[in-house]
């Protein structure tokens, strides 16, 4: 018979809950670190009060620990996955868990994927996210690990957002400096907020945390969906190349198809995050439901 090591990373680990109370304060942090200031978070919205953005727990999945891998040189924010069911108001308190839920070996790197389930305090499911972090199987890191120059290369092009439109959705257009990384990855100096940290781990710059631009993602499609966001939204995005402090983003997504969903109609998106020059940052999925 086989023992797993308690330290292992295997699919199944499960890391625990804790309790989280989503307080007005934290609503406002989000706001100023993602300029994200739909009024519905700060007074009424549809759901009888303030309501919390919709990826209010973003990072979660970074308090749960420790899941890394032991190489954490040069690694990556990979893939985000994210299932909506209910939406979370201001001044409620959830309780997160966390479970590792696959591992899996592409391209030169290994990746561990980290589940992260929400619940009301009644047991109701509120929402799910898979993380999936990867890390160089070289064992003897040096050098720069993703440079400036990587982007430009052909095969980091991605065509999206072409053929049939049924509807393109209004952009949204941020540019993320370093105080607002500071604020969405900090206060802790790490990759995402530090430039010596970031040459540390293998990178010329800070790294933007890859979640800022799937948070810039939500806002979009909350302001195109509102409610049918919130409730049965779901995105699946690959995060291709990395942005860097100061530079322009483009969030943008077009809707491809209609199907039925009970009395309403699902729209499935193509979405996706470019710089000024075409560079895709992020690319992938999404729906919502039109009421």
């Amino acid at each position: 018979m086989t023992t797993i090591a308690p330290h292992e990373i295997y699919v199944g680990r499960d890391y625990g809950s804790h309790d989280i109370t989503i307080t007005p304060d934290m609503v406002q942090h989000y706001a100023d670190a993602t300029g994200d200031r739909n009024p519905w978070y700060f007074g009424p919205s549809p759901f009888g009060g303030p309501v919390a953005p919709a990826l209010i727990r973003h990072s979660e999945v970074y308090t749960f620990g420790p899941w890394y891998l032991k190489n954490i040189f040069g690694n990556l924010h990979a893939k985000q996955e994210w299932e909506l069911f209910h939406p979370i108001m201001v001044g409620d308190r959830i309780t997160a868990r966390s479970l590792i839920v696959e591992r899996y070996l592409k391209r030169g790197r290994e990746y561990v994927v980290n589940e992260v389930s929400y619940f009301a305090t009644d047991g109701r499911l509120l929402m799910r996210g898979r993380t999936h972090q990867s890390f160089l199987l070289d064992q003897s890191p040096q050098g720069t690990v993703v440079d400036k120059e990587r982007e430009k290369a052909p095969a980091r092009r991605f065509e999206i957002g072409t053929g049939d439109i049924t509807e393109e959705l209004p952009s949204l257009t941020k540019t993320v400096t370093v105080e607002m990384s500071q604020k969405f990855s900090g206060p802790a100096k790490n990759y995402h907020t530090d430039r010596e940290e970031a040459r540390k781990m293998g990178f010329p710059d800070i790294v933007v945390q890859g979640m800022m631009s799937v948070c810039f993602l939500s806002e979009m499609l909350t302001n195109r969906f509102g409610e049918g966001w919130y409730y049965g939204g779901r995105m699946a995005v690959n995060l291709v190349n990395v942005l860097w402090p100061n530079e322009e983003l483009a969030c943008r997504g077009v809707i491809k198809e209609l199907t039925p969903e009970g009395a309403h109609q699902r729209a499935h998106l193509e979405v996706w995050c470019q710089k000024p020059d075409a560079t895709k940052t992020v690319v992938g999925t999404a729906s919502a439901v039109l009421l």
